[in-house]
């Protein structure tokens, strides 16, 4: 039994939904879709949205579905971010429009073009907020980001989520190798 698709997705204020061949969820920050798989359903009900499916058979699909409106209907009223962290001398960032260009110690700068329903800001050259209204998008623009340099363990540089935990790893010491 889906405990996830059994739980009901209030609608805050400011959001319509439109069931047709695919959730349309509409809102202040924008208007994103959501795929209706088979033997999956949507119902409006009392400023809810609830889903129901026809059988036990689709009950991984019952979750997923669920999951998925519930993050449209939460980007397109308030939407989300993913902060970054950027460590190391000489390593900044800096944003001219769409573009991000990134100084990671390579011998070029890299330029990172955003797409649109993606805002960066950029605090203090090494602290960067994305924000968006979808979480995919959002989620996937930071991963990207966080690919240009991954976290080093052994000298703890590289792009990093805010407050993702990261293990330093001993090195080699110094001793003679005879």
């Amino acid at each position: 039994m889906s405990r996830i698709g059994k739980k009901p997705i209030p609608l805050p204020k400011g959001v319509k939904v439109q069931i047709g061949e695919q959730l349309e969820v509409t809102g202040p920050k924008g208007v994103l879709t959501v795929p209706i798989p088979g033997g999956v359903h949507f119902k409006t009900a009392d400023g809810r949205l609830d889903v129901v499916r026809d059988s036990d058979k689709y009950s991984a699909l019952h979750g997923l579905t669920r999951a998925l409106a519930a993050n449209a209907v939460q980007g397109v009223s308030t939407g989300f971010t993913r902060e970054l962290d950027i460590v190391g001398i000489g390593y900044r960032a800096d944003v001219k429009g769409r573009v991000a260009t990134f100084t990671l110690g390579y011998s070029h700068p890299i330029e990172l073009l955003l797409p649109d329903g993606v805002d960066l800001k950029i605090d203090k050259q090494t602290h960067l907020v994305l924000s968006g209204f979808d979480k995919q998008l959002v989620g996937q623009v930071a991963a990207n980001m966080r690919a240009l340099r991954k976290p080093d363990p052994y000298k703890n540089k590289g792009v990093r989520y805010t407050g993702e935990p990261l293990r330093k790893k001993v090195g080699k010491t110094g001793a003679s190798a005879k």
